[in-house]
């Protein structure tokens, strides 16, 4: 009797190779390094826009309580800086008055005294280098 026929069965790839050669690893891991460096940098973006951002919020919240101050009658509307103390490390104001220009919008006939100042209150923070500056318009009344 003859032994039963053996089908010889052959690998899916013929080469007798194993594994990955050098060059899919190389290209494996510049893809990876591609893409870890930019989800780095977009995280890195992110962080920096989310400190501005707090900044942008902090700073008008100081601008809009300084001038309270002004607009109250607490303190004189004229030029001057400071911080803003143990509170806000770091923090600065400074304040720009001058008289406002309404000739554009008033028309000739108007009363040449202007009623109004301008006051342009500007925070910064020194340890990031931003600034953010508040401009409104008071009525020289306050100063009297």
């Amino acid at each position: 009797m003859n032994p039963p026929a053996t089908i010889p069965v052959s690998p899916l790839f013929p080469s007798k190779q194993q594994g990955f050669t050098l060059l899919e690893v190389l290209i494996a891991i510049a893809i990876l390094a591609i893409s870890l460096s930019a989800i780095f940098g977009s995280q890195a973006q992110s962080l920096a826009l989310a400190a501005e951002a707090q900044f942008n919020i902090r700073a008008a919240t100081l601008a809009k309580a300084k001038l309270a101050e002004y607009e109250s009658g607490v303190a004189p509307v004229e030029d001057g800086d400071g911080d803003f103390g143990d509170d806000f490390p770091g923090f600065a104001w400074k304040i720009e008055v001058q008289d406002a220009d309404l000739s554009e919008i008033l028309p000739a006939s108007a009363d040449p005294e202007q009623p109004l100042q301008r006051v342009d209150l500007t925070v910064s923070w020194e340890n990031a280098g931003l600034s953010y500056t508040l401009r409104c318009y008071i009525s020289k009344e306050i100063n009297r």
